[in-house]
């Protein structure tokens, strides 16, 4: 990928290319971004720009075959690591990002802007939490210790290293600290807090900023047309339980805080949590008479506006508070039924 594909950040870019052409190349460099906002396009321009024969005005030539092997994510110098499980694509008694390399590709070529739920969906594990392994760590200390192919970086593209566990953080630590000569780890992370700090400390951070709505539009024209069902269930579980809510109906909510723990994987309990809260946001900016940044759409604007009229003014921001509380519980692997019930409960108490 060239930066001139790459939708927004040129800031974050035009950082990334000064750093290259000045030779103050990092060697673990730290992108964190809101998921979906292109960190994984601007790491891979990075390294085609990094390793291109040919670059000019700022970006890779395209055409050298440095260029044409990133452009397919085929580089044998650029080894990907992403969090993985046991699941029905792969044999591997214990599967590492090599299991799944194959789809990894077929995905970041369809849509470098991605979701974790997407790669999970991907890979075939979305009733599983994904997770970066001891395994992991023994491969890629393997590959890093071989010659490189041709006279450039080699790098590992780290996705999600918060999914990376104590025992692999130690054994990746030394490798990371001092690396082989022209050796690069790019890590790219939707939550920075949960990173190990011992790998957080080694690395230069460089934040990836959100989109604007424009730019998010632009994204969406770029991905490939998919029935979005898990969008539709989403929200058919959100207006029930609104509407449950709103009519003091707690046997309903309470069956709807079944169905949202019955959610087939913790991530997609996640992504449900996260749906909610957007939604929840639109109410709020409706409260405040911000509709020109509501972002609601004209065949669902008579839910959002009847949930403004019939919430009280505080109970946004309390939802929220709450929601974010049930994720952060989420990935602590309390129990969903409890979390939800008690979501339920204090969304109830508090409309």
């Amino acid at each position: 990928m060239k930066f001139s594909e790459i939708i927004g950040n040129r800031t974050v870019a035009e950082a990334m290319v000064s750093m290259a052409d000045s030779g103050r190349v990092a060697h673990a460099v730290l992108l964190y971004e809101n998921e979906g906002c292109g960190a994984l396009p601007l790491a891979l321009a990075y390294l085609q720009y990094l390793n291109c024969s040919n670059p000019s005005g700022g970006d890779s030539c395209g055409q050298c075959p440095s260029c044409r092997q990133m452009e397919k994510l085929i580089h044998p110098d650029v080894h990907f690591v992403f969090p993985v499980n046991k699941g029905p694509k792969t044999s591997d008694d214990k599967p590492t990002s090599e299991s799944y390399v194959k789809y990894w590709r077929e995905l970041a070529l369809a849509d470098p802007y991605f979701t974790e739920a997407d790669l999970q969906k991907a890979i075939g594990i979305e009733s599983k939490n994904g997770l970066i392994a001891v395994a992991e760590a023994r491969s890629i200390i393997t590959k890093l210790s071989l010659a490189p192919v041709y006279d450039g970086y080699k790098a590992v593209v780290f996705y999600l290293p918060e999914k990376m566990n104590q025992e692999t953080a130690n054994r990746l630590l030394k490798m990371v600290e001092e690396p082989p000569q022209k050796t690069l780890f790019l890590f790219i992370t939707h939550a920075p807090e949960k990173v190990l700090q011992t790998i957080f400390s080694r690395c230069q951070s460089i934040r990836v900023m959100p989109l604007t709505k424009e730019e998010q539009r632009m994204v969406m024209e770029r991905r490939p047309v998919v029935e979005d069902e898990d969008g539709t269930m989403f929200m058919e579980l959100f207006s029930g339980l609104m509407n449950a809510i709103a009519a003091k109906d707690l046997m309903t909510a309470l069956e709807c805080g079944e169905s949202m723990a019955a959610l087939d994987s913790r991530e997609k309990q996640k992504a449900f949590c996260n749906f909610a809260a957007s939604c929840i946001r639109k109410i709020f900016m409706l409260q405040q008479n911000l509709q020109q940044i509501a972002d609601v759409g004209e065949d669902e604007y008579g839910f959002y506006a009847d949930m403004a009229d019939k919430c009280p003014k505080g109970f946004c921001m309390k939802a929220i508070a709450n929601i974010e509380k049930v994720v952060s519980m989420i990935d602590r692997n309390v129990s969903s039924k409890i979390l939800f019930c008690d979501l339920v409960n204090r969304m109830f108490m508090n409309i």
